[in-house]
């Protein structure tokens, strides 16, 4: 337990009480939650970072994308923009977000769009000549106002949310009895053996109620990638050396599995979503040079990368890195997800 945790429970108190109140205040309807025509499903957490909220969201819009005309509406964490943003060829990271960006790159057939007000994001949305005929919001349980058809909220395997605490002493947006709004939960990142044991006693600390359906995902990696989009193996050479270079919440996992390529991996961590400079730039080109394998790479993140890609990489610096994408599997019953998923968007078609 962080030696700070017993200083930081009575600022949480005082979190709890105000997003209590909130929550109440839209439980009450004193808070309108509006809804919309056009089913709208919400991908969330009630924790801060690190669930995989993006490569899930990914997961349902490619499912989506094969019957209907599919939009994704962001925040747009970090990003240099404001207002409505619509997604486009020339798009950054800067004026998107590196996850939206990710998302518009490797699905440029739907519409990305980022509003920090999603009422507005949507009301724009559907304002189109082409309107979507589904939305899915990233990220937006804790945002009231909009009334989602369906809300998924994914849950950490690591990180129990029954175990945690309020921000900032525990890493908790709300109390876990905020989980009573959400349709499904999907526990994420599980270990490759998942007993029915385990499986139950999630049930019970999750308190599912009837009206709920739990799934378990873990990890799985793709295929090795160049900047440009270009998928290009990297020879199972244990002689290699990797500079493994992060700006995300949680980069053990991903850490872990470039030391199955290589046990030769040195590491450059940086703060979740991190803005690159020219000097970080300078500085990985430096640790990248001194590493003394003759055969040597730098990998990087998917969400990294969108970031990496949106400033002025040198050269020589470029064609060296490389980044692996994420892509969940469900440990069972995924074709029962989709199906229920994708009937819900049938039904609510106008």
């Amino acid at each position: 337990m962080s030696i700070l945790k017993p200083i930081l429970i009575p600022f949480s108190a005082l979190y709890g009480l105000g997003v209590g109140i909130r929550n109440f205040l839209f439980d009450t309807g004193v808070l309108k939650s509006r809804s919309f025509k056009i089913p709208v499903l919400c991908i969330g957490n009630i924790t801060v970072g690190g669930t995989g909220k993006t490569p899930h969201t990914e997961l349902l819009i490619d499912t989506l994308r094969k019957e209907f005309r599919v939009a994704c509406l962001s925040r747009g964490y970090k990003r240099k923009s404001s207002g409505f943003v619509l997604a486009t060829a020339a798009s950054t990271a800067a004026e998107l977000g590196d996850e939206p960006l990710q998302i518009h790159r490797k699905f440029p057939d739907i519409l990305v769009a980022c509003d920090a007000d999603r009422v507005r994001g949507i009301e724009r949305l559907s304002a189109l000549p082409e309107p979507p005929e589904v939305i899915v919001l990233d990220d937006a349980f804790q945002h009231r106002y909009v009334k989602a058809g369906k809300n998924i909220v994914l849950i950490d395997y690591h990180r129990p949310v029954n175990k945690d605490c309020l921000l900032p002493a525990g890493r908790l947006r709300e109390r876990s009895s905020a989980l009573k709004r959400a349709d499904y939960l999907i526990v994420t990142k599980c270990p490759p053996t998942l007993s029915p044991i385990e499986r139950r006693i999630f049930y019970k600390h999750l308190k599912i109620k009837p009206y709920q359906k739990l799934f378990f995902t873990r990890i799985s990696y793709g295929s090795i990638q160049s900047l440009d989009g270009t998928k290009e193996a990297i020879p199972a050479d244990k002689k290699c050396g990797i500079l493994c270079v992060t700006g995300i919440a949680q980069p053990t996992p991903y850490i872990e599995h470039l030391k199955g390529i290589t046990p030769k991996v040195s590491e450059m961590r940086y703060p979740d979503h991190h803005a690159f400079t020219p000097r970080d730039l300078e500085e990985i080109a430096k640790k990248f040079q001194a590493l003394p394998e003759k055969k040597k790479y730098i990998l990087t993140t998917e969400k990294d990368a969108m970031r990496l890609s949106s400033v002025s990489l040198p050269e020589e610096l470029k064609k060296h890195i490389r980044y692996i994408p994420i892509v969940p599997e469900f440990v069972k019953d995924q074709e029962t997800f989709f199906t229920q998923i994708v009937e819900y968007v049938r039904k609510n078609q106008k």
